[in-house]
């Protein structure tokens, strides 16, 4: 008897506690009902180099909801992270900067369900701040003697910028192909180089470090940014919570306040 009055107390205990555990808001980053997350643990986020601010902000607002649990940012190239993910890389979401390199993961089956596009970039011109290349339009980039660095091709960001210049009519001769956006805003606020094709949201995170021209072919490359949970996540109802928490109210703006366009 003593034995089916503790099950009887402890079916009651668990049915009082489920309405509680449900009230978090994950799309706003309160505590959710993830059961790899109750004890803590360390979800793992692969994110396009140019959500690097974004996304810290949102990995500790997450990190408040939900106590013993940590964000681990792997930031980078999409393309590169896309094939560490379909190489076997341990992952729970990724972020990319475009729709193609997201298809690289999607089409290995690395990916559970739909990717989600959540926010939009365009390119700007970036410039040292006493811009010594007197570069004013994206016409300028096509000087003989300026130093322009851009992104490689299989970049998102290197995808965007040839769609654009192809757009603009102007042909131009990088002096170096980096593997992210974050590289080339370091060149060019460094003086390593005139200009560089960057996003307008990487100008506003270097913070006064490189000035951004806006240019008119840049409408026409806008990159639109998908996000999925990763097949076989090691902490698939974290990813979940966390894909909630970019998609949701407090995810999008913070997004707005770092330059990006909504999807």
């Amino acid at each position: 008897m003593v034995h089916v009055r503790v099950a009887r107390v402890s079916a009651l205990l668990l049915l009082l506690t489920l309405p509680l555990a449900a009230c978090g808001d994950v799309g706003d980053g309160s505590s959710g009902t993830g059961g790899d997350g109750a004890d803590g643990g360390t979800l793992t986020v692969f994110a396009a180099a140019s959500l690097t601010e974004a996304f810290t902000e949102l990995g500790k607002t997450f990190e408040n909801g939900r106590p013993g649990v940590r964000v681990r940012f792997n930031f980078g190239g999409s393309s590169s992270l896309a094939r560490q993910i379909t190489q076997g890389a341990p992952a729970d979401v990724f972020a990319s900067a475009s729709p193609a390199t997201m298809k690289t993961v999607t089409d290995a089956g690395d990916a559970t369900g739909r990717p989600r596009v959540f926010a939009g970039n365009r390119l700007v011109i970036a410039v040292p701040k006493d811009n010594p290349g007197k570069v004013r339009a994206v016409g300028d980039l096509s000087r003989p003697g300026l130093k322009v660095v851009l992104c490689a091709a299989p970049v998102p960001c290197g995808a965007a910028a040839r769609t654009a210049l192809g757009t603009a009519g102007v042909d131009v001769e990088p002096v170096s192909l980096e593997q992210d956006v974050k590289a080339v805003v370091t060149k060019v606020g460094l003086g390593e180089a005139d200009a560089g094709l960057v996003y307008r949201t990487d100008v506003g995170a270097a913070r006064g470090k490189v000035v951004g021209i806006e240019f008119p072919g840049a409408a026409r490359a806008v990159n639109e940014y998908p996000i999925v949970e990763v097949a076989d996540a090691p902490r698939p109802a974290l990813a979940k919570e966390f894909i909630g928490l970019v998609l949701g109210t407090r995810g999008r703006a913070v997004l707005s306040r770092a330059g990006f366009e909504a999807p």
